[in-house]
């Protein structure tokens, strides 16, 4: 089947999922706890993405399947979003492969209906699967047409299959976590950079893998940005999802609430000072907002998933550059300010796609923003824009000569999961 044949089907999903967007909504508000108003930016951004695969037609031609003909990929997608998935979905189909697919269990209504709107475009080409994570992925590795899987969730269950992956010469496209630092120095616009953090750290209430994890702030505007930040959290809305002027809706994992308790803990019992609210109650996170965090703390090691901001000063662009590097995980960094702030960018900037690493590589970042929204940084990503990190933030494993290569990176899943022919 040719791209264009392709690409009419993934327009006619776009167009489907726009007319089955109150049910989309309703069932992922039940299922995965996000407000209202950050499922429905969603559906309205994967629209507009699926229709910018148009603009790929030419990048993918002259390649072939990953694994010729009756290639097909296995994509397993973890619980945060909604609708972003299809885009993930579209991707490996438009380079060519067939699809197998697996929904995190939290999102059960959600697939289903997936599953409904996608029979009658896809057919049997796109097929989802109702297993446990574990099983669909030793189902992926046996099955002698799957030649690549295509895995967003936790390095920890990822990388113990390094090994299966190198025996099976089969391909692992693998997006994961991030603790990423938000870089605010003296001469920043203090407007602009608050604003870019409210956006993108309280989205889905703060359960998203390029939410903002470590904010770094210098010391003499510290105090300054700490009052604005906490002025514009006291007037955000924390409630019930479906209420459509809610901003912050309950974090849907037991165990990210669990998480979050635990570092908060932490934290005062290590001389933080927690601003704002600090409250919770069930699985409702209220926004807040650590002073004095230091990088020892779990809330600065780990991925915080939540509308929980761990913030910390900084005297100096070199101390700022190297504790930013300090850090297994490296997905994304924004930095406001001026020509110190241009100089760190550079520094902590990886390649613009993807590359062999003799081991996994830390501190670089695969996306580094500098005075640029979370908005417009982002746009076209995974169609257009390649996305992916360092670390233990994302890789591609793939056999060559028998050894297993790793590459690190930025990554287009289309490219990825086809070949030159």
């Amino acid at each position: 089947m040719s791209f264009d044949r392709r690409f009419d089907q993934v327009i006619r999903l776009a167009l489907s999922l726009r007319r089955h967007r109150e049910q989309i909504i309703s069932r992922a508000i039940v299922d995965l706890k996000f407000s209202r108003k950050d499922n429905s930016h969603e559906l309205d951004l994967t629209v507009e993405r699926l229709s910018m695969f148009g603009q790929i037609r030419e990048s993918l031609e002259g390649r072939r399947p990953l694994g010729g003909r009756n290639s097909q990929v296995a994509v397993m997608l973890s619980y945060h979003g909604s609708a972003w998935s299809n885009i993930v979905i579209a991707a490996a189909y438009l380079a060519g492969n067939k699809v197998m697919v697996k929904f995190s269990s939290r999102g059960s209504r959600v697939m289903a209906l997936t599953e409904k709107i996608y029979r009658p475009i896809f057919g049997r080409d796109i097929q989802f699967y109702r297993t446990r994570g574990k099983t669909f992925m030793q189902e992926a590795l046996k099955n002698p047409q799957v030649a690549a899987v295509v895995c967003f969730g936790f390095d920890e269950h990822v990388l113990p299959y390094q090994e299966a992956f190198r025996q099976t010469r089969k391909k692992m496209i693998f997006e994961g976590p991030g603790a990423d630092p938000f870089i605010v120095f003296a001469d920043a616009d203090l407007e602009l950079a608050l604003a870019d953090l409210l956006a993108a750290k309280f989205a889905y209430s703060g359960q998203t893998c390029t939410a903002p994890k470590r904010i770094f702030i210098q010391r003499e505007i510290y105090d300054r940005f700490l009052e604005m930040l906490a002025d514009e959290i006291r007037t955000l809305f924390v409630g019930d999802p479906d209420d459509r002027e809610v901003d912050i809706s309950p974090v849907a994992s037991e165990l990210a609430v669990a998480r979050i308790k635990v570092a908060l803990k932490d934290a005062a019992a290590r001389g933080a000072k927690v601003l704002a609210e600090g409250n919770i109650e069930g699985n409702l996170v209220y926004p807040t907002i650590v002073k004095d965090a230091t990088d020892d703390m779990l809330g600065m090691q780990e991925e915080i998933f939540g509308p929980v901001l761990f913030t910390t000063s900084f005297d100096t662009v070199a101390e700022v550059m190297a504790r930013a590097r300090n850090h297994k995980y490296g997905l994304r960094a924004a930095l406001f300010g001026g020509p110190n702030a241009a100089q760190a960018a550079t520094a902590l900037r990886g390649q613009d796609y993807c590359h062999p690493v003799s081991g996994y590589t830390f501190g670089k970042f695969g996306t580094v923003s500098l005075n640029e929204t979370r908005a417009r940084s982002g746009r076209g990503a995974l169609v257009t824009k390649p996305v992916g990190g360092y670390g233990y933030s994302g890789w591609v494993w793939e056999s060559l000569d028998g050894r297993l290569q790793i590459k690190q990176g930025p990554k287009l899943i289309t490219l990825e999961t086809s070949v030159a022919a």
